[in-house]
Order: C-alpha cells, then sequence, then structure tokens
C-alpha cells in the first residue's frame, strides 16, 4: 500500500509560474488549488473532486472531475473545465470553457461568462471514460444563479466565435509540453454547440444513434459533415430511453427502434439552419445506409422531435 503525500494532491500559494499535473499523476484522486496567484495551471488527468479556492489572474485547465469542481473566492480566472457538477461561489471575472454533465451554478458571483468546452491532449477521451462522463452530455451554457439581482446579469455567454488560446495559452515549460495539447476546436474531444443562444434558424433537425460499436464515430463524422456544410451543431446528448419513452419520442416509427434502445444509450443531436432536415436525410442514406438512425421526415415535423427528445432527456437527468 502506497503511503499518499497529500502535498501530491494539491498546489498551494503558488505565485508567477507554470504548474500542475501531467496524465497518470492523480488518476481519480481528489484535488485542491488555493492561493494562487498569476499562474498557469494544468491539470491533464482525471480526479474525484476539485476545489479551487482565493485564486487570483490564473489560467487554468481541468481534466475530466468525476464529481464536483467548486471555485470560491477567485477573480479574474480563465479556464477550460470538464465535470459532473460545476459551482462557484463569491467569484468576480471569471471565462469558463466549460463541459458539465449538470446544470452549472453561480452564487453571488459577478462578471462571469461561459463558453462550450473546446480541448485535446492524447489521454483526454480515456480521462472522460474514465470520470463517467459522457461526450455528449454538456449544459455549458444552461447556468443557474442562485442568487439573481434584480435587473443587474451576473453572467452571460462568450461569443461564438470565442478561442480558448485567446483566454488560455497552450503550456510552455518542457514538462507540459510532451503532453501535446491541442485547442483546435475542430481537434476538440467535446463537441462544440451552439447552446442556449438565439437559433439563426427556424428549422431544426433531430438525428439519433443507437447503441453499437461506432456510435461515437458515427456521431462525429455525422457533426463534421453537417458542420462543414455550414450548418449549426445546436446540442447533443446521451441517453439511455425505455420503450414507453421511444414511443413518445419517435411516435410513428416506433416499432423500428425498440429493441434498438435495449442495447444501450442513445446518442441524439439537433442541427439547424435552413435546409437542414434535407440535408441530414441525405447523409443518413449515403454514410449510414448500414446504421439504423432516426431523422426527422420533414420540416414541418422536425422541431416537435426536437423538444419531444430533448424535454424527455433533459427530464431523465434531472436537468
Amino acid at each position: 500500500f502506497l503511503q499518499v503525500d497529500p502535498k501530491d494532491y494539491m498546489l498551494t500559494g503558488i505565485k508567477d509560474e507554470t504548474v500542475g499535473r501531467l496524465p497518470g499523476k492523480l488518476n481519480g484522486q481528489q484535488f485542491v488549488i488555493q492561493d494562487c496567484e498569476n499562474c498557469n495551471i494544468y491539470i491533464l488527468d482525471h480526479s474525484a473532486t476539485i476545489t479551487i479556492d482565493d485564486c487570483t489572474n490564473c489560467r487554468i485547465v481541468l481534466g475530466p472531475v468525476k464529481g464536483s469542481v467548486f471555485f470560491r473566492d477567485c477573480k479574474d480566472c480563465k479556464c477550460v473545465v470538464a465535470c459532473q457538477q460545476f459551482r462557484t461561489r463569491d467569484c468576480k471575472k471569471m471565462e469558463v470553457f466549460l463541459c458539465c454533465a449538470t446544470q452549472p451554478i453561480i452564487e453571488s458571483s459577478t462578471g462571469m461568462k461561459f463558453g462550450c468546452f473546446q480541448y485535446y491532449y492524447p489521454d483526454l477521451a480515456f480521462h472522460f471514460k474514465d470520470a463517467g462522463l459522457s461526450i455528449f452530455n454538456n449544459n455549458w451554457s444552461n447556468v443557474h444563479d442562485f442568487t439573481p439581482v434584480s435587473g443587474e446579469t451576473n453572467w452571460s455567454l462568450l461569443p461564438e466565435d470565442a478561442a480558448v488560446l485567446d483566454y488560455v495559452p497552450l503550456p510552455d515549460s518542457d514538462e507540459f509540453k510532451s503532453v501535446r495539447v491541442s485547442t483546435d476546436s475542430g481537434r476538440s474531444i467535446i463537441p462544440v454547440t451552439w447552446g442556449q443562444r438565439r437559433k439563426e434558424s427556424d428549422e431544426s433537425c433531430l438525428f439519433v444513434f443507437f447503441a453499437g460499436d461506432y456510435t461515437t464515430a458515427n456521431a462525429r463524422k455525422l457533426i463534421d459533415e453537417v458542420v462543414g456544410k455550414g450548418f449549426v451543431l445546436v446540442q447533443t446528448k446521451e441517453v439511455s430511453m425505455r420503450p414507453e419513452d421511444a414511443s413518445r419520442v419517435f411516435q410513428q416509427n416506433v416499432e423500428d427502434f425498440t429493441d434498438l434502445i435495449t442495447k444501450g444509450p442513445v446518442v441524439a443531436l439537433e442541427l439547424n439552419g435552413d435546409g437542414v432536415v434535407e440535408t441530414c436525410r441525405n447523409i443518413a442514406n449515403e454514410v449510414f445506409s448500414s446504421s439504423k438512425v432516426f431523422v426527422s421526415e420533414n420540416k414541418t415535423t422536425s422541431s416537435r422531435d426536437v423538444d419531444n427528445f430533448f424535454n424527455f432527456a433533459d427530464m431523465q437527468m434531472g436537468i
């Protein structure tokens, strides 16, 4: 039995440095960051929970956290974070590129800005799995302000073209350079979604992949194809369904899908833009003809498909 040194699981009182933990160093333990100033902090591993207290003017990257990430009394921090639960208390002026499986919560915090997680390093996909997080369940833009002030907005969304590199630099120390980090949104492990910004078109399409060996790869391929044609990925979900859920969501085509949903969770995507339904149907026929998928049939019913599915998924996940 290895003796655990608590100092290996904390960063305390550091100033003007690049510090952090390499892949394999935390292996699902909890971690603490406190009293740091003007630091670049890279936690490139999965962990149980992370608390960040009294940090000022720091750039912070947190690999997948199985439980909660809690920022307290921090200000002027720019972060990339993936977690099950995200919370801030008494924080000021933070920009966060977030992947969060539940609804992010801010409390007594002001000047908070949120964008969609965009990050890559070679072990990151494995770290998401180790932390029990789905790359398709990201509620980054669905923020709940626990202490709203009448007439003031304590949080907003970053512009859709906000790039991680303009906020959080790539690691420049030899120790972390070896990890081959990329902030290119096209390489992001998490699909970059539009979130709760106003949609540019009234036409949305629901596209659902059923459990199988290639579900994730197929969903990524579809996203690349459709986004490459100028459409927008609004939101994604990975969720388990029962036959009665399927009949509510897929209505007329339900017999086609009943046995597929017993094989495991489905991955659903909402894509948006004028002509998106026809484009998705064509891609389903050309690219995914050998897989069983659900695609909205026409644009008069497609919005209902989207609402039916995501209302069900959010209820299922308690969001």
